[in-house]
């Protein structure tokens, strides 16, 4: 597998960024992780639009799904000018039906996904956890039968999170807050939780995404190596990650 980090802002896009969205590969097939604000503009430095086989969600909150609907007229347009475009497929849960109904249009086609059973999108098998959030939001841990994935899209702290987790290659956490500051109430953690998390569930690397725009960013790893001792990264556009 390769994951390329197309954007790791939360709530609004830091200046020339995006928000949450991330794009993985397994061979030719390539799956979107939520497209957040700015993320089309930004997913074309590392693929086409039309390649693009896939589109999973977690949510429907604006900064995880903003871009949806300029990648639908992406795919307009590029029938336009090509004369030919495939349907994509979105899957996203149906618990918010003004959400997943906008999933549909003229070349893409909104899939509603069970969270209690597993679900398979190309070479992927996704397992989903229902987070701690103001909204119903899944966590997703992602497999080629190799490596593992687990995203925590945006979370509070939960105690589900280490077995959820346990022994998976990359951990991309919702890191929005710092030290001592209290993300409970709009639903996401701080570098201390994600770092305690990482640790109690062994973990092979942590990314903290999800980033807020005030602060050093820096000081974030550092916290978080309080309690992880495993290698940590701060998201960034373009970061990738290869399986073995």
């Amino acid at each position: 597998m390769k994951l390329t980090v197309i954007g790791c802002w939360g709530g609004y896009p830091a200046v020339d960024g995006a928000t949450s969205s991330y794009l993985l590969q397994s061979g030719d097939f390539r799956l979107l992780i939520d497209i957040g604000s700015g993320a089309l503009s930004k997913l074309q430095k590392y693929t086409d639009v039309g390649q693009i086989d896939a589109v999973l969600l977690s949510h429907y909150h604006h900064d995880h799904v903003a871009d949806i609907g300029v990648f639908q007229y992406a795919k307009l347009i590029n029938y336009y000018v090509k004369g030919n475009e495939n349907i994509v497929p979105i899957y996203g849960h149906a618990e918010d039906e003004e959400g997943f109904a906008k999933l549909t249009h003229t070349y893409s086609k909104g899939i509603e996904y069970n969270p209690e059973n597993k679900l398979m999108i190309g070479p992927f098998e996704i397992n989903f956890i229902q987070t701690y959030h103001p909204v119903p939001c899944y966590g997703m841990r992602i497999t080629d039968g190799k490596e593992s994935i687990v995203y925590t899209a945006d979370s509070g702290f939960m105690k589900e999170w280490t077995e959820f987790a346990d022994r998976c290659d990359l951990f991309i956490t919702d890191c929005n807050y710092f030290a001592g500051q209290d993300g409970s109430k709009p639903g996401h953690m701080n570098s201390e939780q994600v770092g305690m998390i990482a640790r109690d569930a062994h973990v092979n690397k942590l990314l903290l995404s999800h980033l807020p725009q005030f602060g050093d960013l820096h000081q974030l790893k550092k916290e978080a190596e309080r309690f992880y001792q495993g290698p940590i990264e701060i998201a960034r556009e373009g970061w990738t990650w290869y399986g073995n």
